[in-house]
């Protein structure tokens, strides 16, 4: 009995590799990682960048996952199901939408140094964002909030890292349609998998 009601390692390493991979396919082309070219070509100190961006996703997807702990807690099962699917499905056809950064995004805290100008610009740029609501989804979807905001987190840095350091050399080279497309294709196959009941064993 005891064995039976301790949580399985199953779902919680399965809500971390879902959501780094489909986070790091979505933050491809995604108005962040353009934010973190934008950054890096002005700035040309990659450190600071890195660590604004780690501290201001860790922050708003760490927000994104207790909202979506909450929608677990305060919403019945059947309905969360629908909402779950139908957001999944709704993420998919948005992953496929390009995104453009609004320079009044990279003015806003130019006085705040390197650090500070990235911690904000990434904060305010992801409010709303495809992949904070991915976080909030995913985190209400596996009822595993930490390892999902780990996960998302990862995901964004390994997006975005590499923004930084190699810029428009690697953009250059990033096949965007394609990878747009497998990210989308992650998120309807969550969207159709939820609608159908797949998510019975976590709670669904």
């Amino acid at each position: 009995m005891v064995i039976w009601l301790m949580p399985a390692p199953e779902p919680r390493m399965e809500s971390l590799i879902i959501s780094t991979g489909v986070v790091a396919l979505a933050e491809i082309g995604d108005k962040t990682q353009l934010l973190a070219f934008i950054l890096a070509a002005r700035f040309k100190k990659p450190l600071p960048i890195v660590l604004g961006i780690l501290c201001a996703t860790v922050v708003n997807h760490g927000l994104a996952g207790a909202v979506g702990a909450w929608i677990t807690a305060a919403v019945s099962p059947e309905i969360l199901r629908w909402v779950l699917g139908l957001s999944f499905i709704g993420m998919a056809i948005w992953t496929l939408i390009p995104d453009k950064i609004e320079e009044e995004e990279t003015q806003v805290a130019k006085r705040l140094g390197v650090f500070g100008a990235t911690l904000v610009t990434f904060f305010l740029a992801e409010m709303g964002d495809k992949t904070q609501i991915a976080t909030v989804a995913l985190a209400a979807h596996y009822a595993a909030p930490m390892m999902v905001v780990i996960g998302t987190t990862l995901g964004m840095l390994i997006a975005d890292v590499p923004a930084v350091f190699v810029g428009d050399k690697l953009a250059g080279k990033i096949p965007m349609r394609l990878v747009h497309s497998i990210a989308a294709a992650v998120f309807a196959v969550l969207g159709v998998a939820t609608l159908l009941g797949a998510g019975a064993r976590l709670g669904l």
